[in-house]
């Protein structure tokens, strides 16, 4: 058996060429067309190249007849077989020749090949078809805008190539719906308990900068005044920044304002002291942190053991200002794990209108949002975090609040009882 390859002006002109050459009995693979001749590239013809083997053995070696659909007969009609028909019987018959005949054996592993690039090349195709869609184009230059991590902003694009054809692709306010939705999804909000056993003690930490004394004062106030829903309950707050400068004078006078109590602490035996004092006393003890910078560990090895002093059930949680990056936020959420922060408190709010990398950073790894404050009003300028709230934020989509709001429903009037 031999494998050729002949090429001619005509798809006649090559067969006559090829039964001179080889005979009658040649099994045909497939055929393309071609440019033939010229000079330097000009001038040349249109042509046709077919690909086969002879068969005059072939049917003898394997001791089966030759099927009469692959054999070039005078007599019969000249075409070319399915390519697909011809590779799926060759394959049938492959196993049972691949030791005898190397050469039928190589044509089988080539024919693969084929199929595999030609797969490979219609998947790029579509791929390129979407990827290239006015719409997902579109999509992409709004997450661009609002700050989304180039990874996260994959994620949204893929699925919409995935979950929505390209007649869908077509109505960009369906798809900037859907995706508005999927975002939504990734936004995780931290619940509050129904029961707590007093005191509750609530932690903040975070690097320096980010607001966490105002925050802890808007915690303060929140629950030390109440509202129209939720009763207020007996607070003390707690301090171990009081050496940073100004920080002793600003909870001061946050405290005398709402006619809460403070007090500051310097070391470990100093604040398991206080807390044990308060123990029996009020409902709600909130602490404040000296800001650290993430990247100096044994600074945060430091406070760590000291708010051992606040026991394992005190609830710690970690303080990041929204105008931070979508990088610097993923290496503030790392570098303090070992607190076990319960949430991520997103301070100034009002200080960005970006919100894409404060969402793709607590999304990517996972971490659920408590609070939001965007302003330094105390207690006006703080709210429970909702996804509602992160999604009006996003600059050049269209929000339909309405819809965000039955979607993710939000409950910001949570009732909490308190027992010994």
């Amino acid at each position: 058996m031999e494998y050729f390859v002949e090429q001619a002006l005509s798809y006649t002109e090559c067969l006559n060429k090829i039964r001179t050459k080889y005979g009658e009995r040649v099994t045909i693979l497939y055929h393309k067309n071609i440019r033939i001749g010229g000079i330097f590239g000009l001038f040349a013809k249109d042509g046709v190249e077919i690909t086969g083997f002879t068969a005059n053995n072939y049917a003898k070696n394997l001791n089966v007849a030759t099927p009469a659909s692959s054999i070039i007969s005078s007599s019969e009609p000249k075409k070319t077989l399915d390519f697909h028909e011809e590779k799926k019987r060759l394959v049938e018959m492959g196993n049972a020749v691949k030791k005898e005949d190397p050469t039928l054996a190589k044509v089988l592993e080539e024919m693969k090949s084929i199929k595999e690039k030609l797969n490979v090349r219609a998947g790029d195709s579509a791929d390129h078809e979407q990827d290239s869609h006015s719409t997902l184009v579109r999509l992409r230059e709004a997450l661009e805008l609002n700050d989304f991590s180039q990874s996260y902003i994959q994620n949204i694009i893929e699925r919409c190539k995935k979950e929505i054809s390209l007649e869908g692709l077509n109505n960009y306010d369906a798809v900037q719906d859907k995706a508005l939705e999927w975002i939504g999804e990734t936004i995780l909000i931290y619940k509050e308990a129904k029961i707590y056993k007093r005191p509750r003690i609530m932690v903040l930490v975070g690097p320096t900068g980010v607001g966490k004394t105002t925050t802890i004062a808007k915690l303060a106030a929140i629950y030390g005044i109440g509202n129209s829903v939720k009763p207020p309950v007996s607070v003390r707050m707690i301090t171990i920044d009081a050496f940073r400068i100004g920080a002793k004078a600003q909870i001061e006078a946050y405290g005398n304002i709402m006619e809460l109590p403070v007090s500051y602490v310097e070391d470990y035996d100093d604040l398991k002291r206080t807390i044990a004092q308060y123990s029996d006393e009020v409902d709600l003890i909130l602490v404040d942190t000296i800001g650290k910078s993430p990247r100096d560990s044994a600074k945060l090895g430091e406070m760590k053991q000291l708010l051992d002093a606040c026991g394992p059930h005190a609830e710690i949680h970690l303080a990041v200002a929204a105008t931070t990056k979508s990088s610097d936020i993923k290496e503030i959420l790392r570098q303090f794990e070992p607190f076990n922060y319960r949430s991520v408190i997103i301070t100034k709010l009002d200080e960005t209108i970006r919100m894409g990398n404060v969402i793709s950073a607590i999304s990517e790894k996972g971490k659920l949002v408590s609070y939001i404050t965007d302003g330094q009003k105390v207690p006006s300028d703080i709210q429970k975090a909702s996804v509602v709230r992160f999604l009006i934020n996003l600059e050049g989509f269209h929000v339909k609040r309405s819809k965000i709001e039955e979607r993710f429903p939000h409950d910001d009037a949570e009732q909490i009882q308190w027992r010994k």
